[in-house]
């Protein structure tokens, strides 16, 4: 049974009532300082300060309370050890029993724009000193970080006291605690320097979020949100709809990703984080019945992203279509009603975010069997301005506007990826092909079949443009594009053969630009 406990909290859900417990019906004295120790006095908690433990005032601020022997020495000493039990008789120091601590609003003080002075000031120190000597001495004195284990911690006093375990637990807890602290100084320091984190990885998340399970149910899973990030689909604002699972988060992300790329009213459709539906027009109920029909088949069941907020009018077409996630900005009230009856679709608020730049710091992390691999996001742009039109014919301001599309799609689609535009809509996409050439055939088959579904008389690939993620090594994919009636094409060049894509495209007349840059999408 714990005689002594020491409380000093930032986050201070719960503590009072905790404290009020400890007090008075377990017989536990409180030790306390600064705000916390002001709380608990005003809720009428008797607290001793710790200045009374360490006869030693707080200095610089505040910046110097507990890091001092008699605090560091009750903590860590361990009670079956005769030496230890001597060296704190002898200076006098108490039995502290139970450390009460989480840290300073570190996150909450960056993320408040605050300047970058007062973010180091709410660096905590004495803090994670305590935890952590709590922590390591868990054979004897138990660590709680959360407040979710108060009742926890109560509940095993009840019962006679705690065990071993449960301190083990709470010591994982407190380390726990500490690294996701230090990580996010850590990933802070690395954004404000410009730094990639290419020799150590910190990945700075707080707390994870549990999710129902892994890709496949017997997979488990966790989310660790990004507090510096630009809002996404994993911090969004959920209005509606069951909880979100590791393949919604996915497959959101992919198409929230695209959306964000898109000046223009654009919807976005995706697939197993594939692209199967994307469009753009002068509203956001125009762009959604051409997404649609870009692959009404792969459509069902999906998750739809959208850049604007959704309205009344799209709503109503929206709700007619079985989709497991909705993305957008916001909702209007009457498009929330339309939802409403849709129980299991989840409506996701994200908030007006800017469009996505090269600006934009954040990591990519994906493990393989013995590692991580950590890369910058792809936000690369070529302006079309700086695009080398390298064909006889150069693209008009239509197909231009066209390929500028493709090309966004094409970055956001697997590798290799073809993606064909006519009209600010996808017409065929052809993605995750082992060849380009097949890539090609795929999106050409696609434009073929959707057209002849829908009654149209010829293939939608007639007088669209075709953008190509990675350089054509040959002729042959471009060549299958330009035969189903192409007129123009965007590709990073770079290949070998340039010279023979460059002479295949004048044989049929039509433009072709060379980027520069690739977009490789491996999953």
């Amino acid at each position: 049974m714990p005689r002594r406990a020491l409380i000093s909290v930032s986050d201070k859900r719960g503590i009072v009532e905790f404290a009020k417990r400890l007090s008075t019906e377990f017989g536990v004295e409180i030790v306390s300082t600064g705000g916390t120790a002001k709380t608990l006095r005003e809720a009428g908690v008797k607290v001793a300060t710790v200045e009374s433990l360490t006869g030693f005032p707080e200095i610089l601020e505040g910046r110097v309370k507990t890091l001092h022997p008699m605090i560091h020495g009750g903590i860590l000493h361990r009670r079956d050890q005769a030496e230890d039990l001597a060296a704190v008789t002898n200076h006098g120091i108490a039995a502290i029993d139970l450390v009460v601590v989480n840290l300073y609003p570190f996150v909450e003080t960056v993320q408040s724009g605050k300047e970058f002075t007062q973010a180091v000031e709410n660096i905590d120190i004495g803090g994670p000193a305590m935890i952590r000597a709590a922590a390591k001495n868990h054979p004897f004195v138990a660590v709680l970080t959360q407040w979710e284990t108060y009742a926890d911690f109560c509940q095993a006093l009840e019962q006679g006291g705690t065990t071993f375990e449960q301190r083990l637990e709470w010591a994982m807890n407190g380390f726990n605690h500490c690294g996701a602290y230090d990580g996010m100084i850590a990933r802070w320091l690395q954004q404000e320097l410009a730094v990639p984190p290419l020799r150590q990885l910190s990945l700075g998340s707080p707390d994870g979020i549990k999710l129902r399970y892994g890709e496949n149910p017997h997979q488990s899973a966790i989310f660790y949100p990004d507090f510096l990030a630009a809002k996404g689909v994993g911090q969004a604002k959920q209005l509606q709809g069951k909880e979100l699972s590791y393949n919604n988060l996915v497959d959101g992300d992919a198409a929230w990703q695209l959306v964000r790329e898109i000046a223009e009213p654009a919807v976005v459709i995706v697939k197993h984080a594939t692209p199967c539906g994307v469009a753009t027009a002068a509203d956001l109920l125009q762009a959604w019945h051409l997404a649609l029909a870009a692959d009404p088949v792969s459509a069902f069941g999906g998750i739809i992203a959208c850049n604007r907020p959704v309205d009344e009018a799209a709503a109503q077409q929206m709700a007619k279509v079985f989709s497991e996630v909705i993305i957008a900005p916001d909702f209007t009230r009457d498009a929330v009603q339309i939802f409403a009856g849709k129980k299991n679709l989840r409506l996701l608020s994200v908030g007006n975010q800017p469009l996505a730049t090269d600006n934009d710091k954040q990591w990519q992390v994906k493990s393989i069997g013995d590692g991580y691999l950590v890369q910058s996001q792809d936000r690369g742009t070529v302006p079309t301005a700086d695009w080398k039109i390298v064909s006889e014919r150069s693209p008009t301001p239509a197909e231009l506007k066209d390929l500028t599309l493709a090309w966004t799609i094409a970055k956001h689609a697997k590798s290799n990826a073809i993606v064909l535009v006519k009209n600010g809509m996808s017409v065929g996409i052809g993605s995750g092909q082992t060849s380009r050439l097949a890539a090609a055939e795929q999106a050409i088959a696609m434009a073929a079949q959707f057209a002849e579904a829908a009654g149209e008389q010829t293939s939608r690939a007639v007088k669209a443009v075709v953008a190509s993620d990675g350089f054509f090594p040959f002729a042959d994919g471009l060549e299958v594009c330009l035969k189903a009636g192409v007129s123009a094409a965007v590709e990073p060049g770079g290949a070998q053969k340039d010279a023979e894509v460059i002479a295949c495209s004048n044989r049929y007349s039509a433009a072709l630009a060379f980027t520069g840059m690739r977009h490789f999408r491996h999953g």
